[in-house]
């Protein structure tokens, strides 16, 4: 007889899937607009409009730092109630006009929110998927955050065009983060609380512990590399595109992207369960470094189109497989930190990469920077075999 299979599609799952679509949404929506809105309103320089765009990752970050922690005293889903609160809370306070400082605020605590929602969500996921479809649950899942990154800057470039376009954008966004808010409602998850010894585990850990889930740093880690040498790709692709006179065929880029990462997501999430994350993780690093080498020397649209498809392929499920090796090899009661200790670092190679870059640029040309990301993709192959691959624990 065929073994039945536990569901994967719940209605929680669903839920909180949307949450985490939207609230993403949401955030790549003002990622492409909000330093022109700060121009046009406040008439303020283009490194304070860059400021006002960037500092929402420094509260992203601030919010999986705290929620890693919170989620294991309070549970996941009180800590997205939370998130969801002060979201919807930032969101319309974007409604009045009261100068950049204020701007800088409301967008550094709405970062803080968004890191809250985005690490209970994860969290949340992680704990109710079955533990033998946890790789195909995860992909499923992550498909909520790639489908966010292509749609948002699309809608939010769209809107700009609208008469009155900020205003549309910021009411807009109010309503959705409302909607969002009245959603969490109807999620109701049974978290099994840490049993006596995990307790008294936890008197004492050292005070990162606290903070940081150890056992998810090594893959972790190899995500911040593959994070970094991916950023620049993610804050480049205009200027390189101009430089290389590719800017029609860049305009389908993300779309390329994401189109393989959703054909793709299912099907590797269900051989990772299957046969491990090795069968994935070694072709998905070299499959990077394909793409970035045509990427870095594109000369045609083909060729550019064809990176985006590569890039997708392989650094995209390398991500939604990352964030299950973190969480797979982490007790249950930890699963929060894992979650936020994974987005902490790879959120980090994304923040710090385009800063670093940036700077390089200066001196150099963007083929040149995206070709030397191919060897730290390749470095990373080895660095992930020592560091998670080799260890028999998934």
């Amino acid at each position: 007889m065929n073994e039945v299979k536990e569901p994967i599609w719940t209605k929680d799952f669903i839920v909180v899937s949307i949450i985490n679509f939207m609230s993403i949404l949401i955030f790549f929506l003002l990622m492409v607009t909000i330093s022109s809105y700060a121009v046009e309103t406040y008439h303020v320089s283009t490194s304070i409009a860059g400021l006002v765009s960037s500092i929402f990752i420094i509260g992203t970050l601030i919010g999986r730092l705290g929620a890693g922690r919170l989620i294991g005293n309070s549970g996941p889903q009180k800590v997205l109630m939370t998130g969801l609160i002060v979201f919807f809370i930032t969101t319309t306070l974007y409604l009045f006009e009261w100068g950049v400082t204020y701007l800088l605020v409301i967008r550094l605590l709405q970062g803080v929110a968004v890191g809250t929602i985005g690490t209970a969500t994860g969290t949340i996921v992680a704990t109710i998927l079955p533990a033998t479809r946890k790789g195909e649950g995860i992909g499923y899942f992550s498909l909520s955050a790639v489908l966010a990154t292509a749609i948002g800057p699309f809608v939010g470039m769209f809107m700009m065009k609208l008469e009155n376009g900020f205003d549309v954008i910021f009411y807009t966004n109010t309503v959705l983060s409302l909607l969002l808010l009245i959603a969490s409602l109807f999620v109701k998850v049974s978290i099994t609380q840490k049993n006596t010894n995990s307790e008294l585990h936890s008197q004492k850990l050292s005070l990162l512990e606290k903070f940081i889930e150890p056992k998810a740093v090594p893959i972790s880690f190899v995500a911040l590399l593959i994070g970094f040498a991916y950023s620049g790709v993610m804050s480049f692709l205009t200027f390189y595109s101009r430089e290389i006179n590719l800017v029609e065929a860049s305009s389908y880029f993300f779309l390329a992207y994401a189109c393989v990462i959703i054909i793709s997501r299912p099907y590797t999430g269900k051989l990772m369960d299957l046969r491990g994350p090795n069968i994935i993780v070694y072709p998905c690093l070299i499959i990077f470094a394909v793409g970035m080498l045509l990427f870095s020397q594109a000369s045609a649209s083909w060729m550019l189109l064809v990176a985006a498809a590569l890039i997708g392929l392989g650094y995209g499920n390398f991500n939604s497989i990352a964030q299950t090796i973190a969480v797979k090899v982490t007790e249950p009661h930890r699963f929060g930190l894992a979650t936020s200790t994974y987005f902490i670092f790879y959120d980090l190679g994304l923040g710090i990469g385009p800063f670093i870059l940036g700077m390089v640029e200066a001196h150099t040309t963007y083929r040149v920077i995206f070709a030397s990301m191919i060897p730290l993709v390749l470095i990373c192959i080895p660095l992930y075999y020592f560091l998670v691959g080799r260890k028999k624990v998934l």
